[in-house]
């Protein structure tokens, strides 16, 4: 849905949800991973955000624990803004929707989960030296062997496959350093399993979760919480996990290097993240001064 121009009808938007990796975080060139560092020029608008009396939502493929470091970063926090008062906790969206916790302190409201033993082993029947991740809440992820450097947040335990997936879990991590994210696409494609969802990252990167689960339907549940509804909300993202985000969104953005089926998802498109884009398109809603 496409949310009326700056200056139109009085449209503000009370909630901003924002991706992290490519949205606050610029990227390491030639790298999985981003600078662990926010732009001036973002803190600034993120605060504004705040101190207007709207609501700031991080929205990630990222685990819990590799979240809070940013909330952090960002100066988050209850008590940091008039008005606010402990219950004004971050409302946070980790894992592509399937985990909902506020911070600080992290406290899981809601998490979704489902047997992927299926799904992984139709993976890995393609892509038998893929590497699985399976996130170790508050400690890092339990993998059947490293992954490269920086791609992953926290401790790395190397675990059986069978173990792995032996319980529910809310999210598989599957990447083959040997692939293209072009093949991954394919792969996702084809096998349309049920009962989950398949998201391909920014290289051969896949991520697994139950049907219906996306960081719209995390978002959703946040915008009960607080009152809100889609329309109330402007999102910004650039990877393909924020394609129903943006689409959900009554304003959603897409960062200038995302791919065109993530800018076709967005009802318009802001400066790369290089450019501090999403500090450009929160400041059309939250003007400095």
């Amino acid at each position: 849905m496409t949310a009326p121009a700056p200056g139109t009808d009085g449209w503000v938007p009370k909630v901003v949800a924002l991706d992290i990796d490519g949205t606050l975080l610029k990227w390491v060139e030639g790298a999985g991973t981003t600078h662990e560092e926010v732009a001036p020029a973002v803190y600034d608008a993120v605060q504004r955000v705040r101190e207007a009396g709207g609501h700031v939502v991080l929205a990630s493929g990222r685990s819990p624990h590799g979240m809070t470091t940013i909330a952090d970063l960002l100066d988050l926090h209850p008590g940091e803004h008039a008005g606010s008062t402990p219950e004004d906790r971050l409302w946070v969206v980790a894992s592509n929707g399937a985990v909902v916790f506020r911070y600080p302190p992290l406290e899981v409201v809601h998490e979704e989960t489902f047997d992927a033993g299926p799904a992984v082993k139709a993976v890995l029947d393609r892509h038998p030296n893929a590497l699985v991740a399976v996130e170790e809440r508050g400690v890092g992820y339990r993998v059947t062997s490293h992954f490269p450097e920086g791609e992953l947040s926290g401790d790395m335990i190397v675990t059986d496959l069978e173990d792995l997936v032996a319980g529910p879990v809310s999210r598989v991590i599957i990447r083959d350093p040997e692939a293209t994210a072009d093949e991954f696409v394919a792969l996702a494609a084809e096998l349309g399993l049920h009962g989950t969802n398949y998201i391909v990252g920014w290289t051969a990167w896949l991520d697994i979760a139950p049907v219906g689960v996306s960081k719209a339907s995390g978002l959703e549940r946040v915008c009960a919480e607080l009152g809100c509804t889609a329309a109330d909300v402007l999102a910004i993202g650039d990877g393909r996990n924020d394609i129903e985000m943006l689409g959900w969104a009554g304003r959603g953005v897409a960062m200038g290097q995302a791919i065109e089926a993530v800018r076709e998802a967005a009802d318009a498109v802001t400066g790369e993240v290089y450019e501090d884009g999403a500090a450009q398109e929160i400041s059309r809603w939250f003007p400095e001064g």
